[in-house]
């Protein structure tokens, strides 16, 4: 048997039938993209606003024995398109040009990116920035955070403004990602600021940087939606003063920060759970689905043997079996994939497809294949691994484990590899 399906979880490429799957999900979702005049969309929006022009030939003009008959792609993308609230719009004025926020007030909007490598001087950094926008009756300060469980978001902004209580709100939605929630909060903060006439400067903390940034992307992006009301709020800010501003200013969670943390607590406080079935988001959706077709491979990979019985099973730092993964380079390339020959003798110990005789003996099953080192009755990968002594430079026995298994790999240079098996 080929080992072609461990060497696909080594390096993180799914199985074929699984990305055309994962492919043909994501094409289900693209007319959720289409402006609402679309002829597509008035075919299989089911809402009563779309358009009467196409009622008598919607799909929602089918009779049941007409939907069994009638199969195919548009049924499907109907189905999912129905399953999603509007993430999307494409037609709005805030993204035509001559109208882009970021264009005609670019001089009022900055990001700071707080580059220190040392977290105390970053938190240092941030301390002083709000002890002197605190003493200023003009600013107004935004900290953040959300907090996923269970589906269902948790969004929490604390309002700060010179002598005055904290405006803390709280708000749960169910089925969409966290950049959705926090632009959410970052738009309900904004949104409640903008209309004070006594405030000319906003600043927002986030951990969530790049959400941030996708307030002002006019590519397309399931964000458009936030976007727009964003958007919107900060031109009626920007035009009532020349002098007004906004900061985005980053503060990583790890860092601990006293304003942040106060919120990242909160958010963890809630254990809310959905009892209602609630549409998605296009951006939970599409996750939802690719989440779902990782756990299929992970699944077919241990029940049905597709790795093959001589697959080397390892473990995590925290003892978690490693199982394959298509993001970020999967789990075992990232922790030898910097070097191609450390990765090559990796590979082979790992399906067991390497030159030692343990896999000479599938082949030549009358030879004798003796270790060389106390002749041990068969070179395995198993004895190479825990009990020769011509591989011993690296002591420790955990080599179960791929931390442990790589430093193994790295000691002894010539293991699993030709040069060894010629010697």
């Amino acid at each position: 048997m080929s080992p072609s399906y461990g060497i696909e979880a080594i390096v993180g490429l799914v199985p074929i039938y699984l990305h055309l799957r994962k492919l043909g999900n994501r094409s289900q979702l693209c007319t959720n993209k289409l402006p609402l005049s679309h002829i597509i969309q008035s075919l299989i929006n089911s809402s009563p606003n779309s358009n009467s022009c196409f009622n008598a030939v919607s799909l929602d003009s089918l009779t049941n024995k007409q939907h069994e008959i009638v199969k195919g792609h548009l049924i499907d993308s109907a189905n999912r398109f129905n399953e999603c609230f509007s993430s999307f719009n494409l037609l709005n004025l805030e993204f035509s040009p001559g109208f882009w926020v970021i264009d005609n007030f670019s001089d009022q909007i900055s990001f700071v990116l707080n580059k220190e490598k040392n977290d105390k001087l970053r938190a240092q950094t941030l301390d002083k920035m709000v002890l002197e926008s605190s003493s200023s009756p003009s600013v107004a300060i935004i900290a953040l955070d959300t907090s996923i469980q269970n589906s269902v978001t948790t969004s929490i902004a604390h309002i700060h403004t010179h002598d005055k209580p904290i405006i803390k709100t709280i708000y749960h939605v169910v089925n969409i990602t966290s950049t959705e929630a926090e632009l959410f909060a970052i738009r309900c903060g904004i949104n409640q600021l903008s209309c004070l006439n006594y405030i000319f400067k906003i600043i927002v903390i986030t951990d969530s940087i790049h959400a941030a940034k996708r307030i002002f992307d006019l590519s397309i992006h399931p964000y458009q939606v936030q976007a727009v009301a964003i958007l919107k709020d900060l031109c009626y800010f920007f035009n009532r003063h020349r002098n007004n501003s906004i900061e985005f200013w980053e503060c990583p969670s790890h860092l601990k920060w006293q304003l942040h943390n106060e919120v990242d607590k909160e958010t963890k406080k809630f254990n809310l759970v959905s009892f209602f079935p609630c549409k998605n988001s296009w951006e939970f959706s599409k996750k939802y689905k690719s989440n779902n077709i990782l756990n299929v491979w992970k699944m077919t990979f241990q029940a049905l043997n597709l790795k093959e019985s001589q697959f080397l099973d390892l473990v995590d730092n925290d003892n978690n079996p490693i199982k394959p993964i298509y993001t970020k380079d999967g789990l075992w390339l990232k922790s030898f994939g910097h070097s191609s020959l450390l990765c090559a003798r990796a590979t082979r110990a790992i399906t067991s497809y390497a030159p030692i005789d343990e896999y000479r003996l599938r082949f030549f099953p009358r030879e004798e294949f003796k270790c060389l080192y106390r002749f041990y009755p068969i070179e395995s990968r198993c004895h190479i691994l825990h009990k020769c002594g011509r591989f011993n430079g690296y002591w420790n026995p955990r080599r179960d484990s791929l931390s442990h298994f790589v430093i193994f790999l790295v000691f002894n240079l010539n293991v699993f590899s030709f040069s060894n098996s010629l010697a």
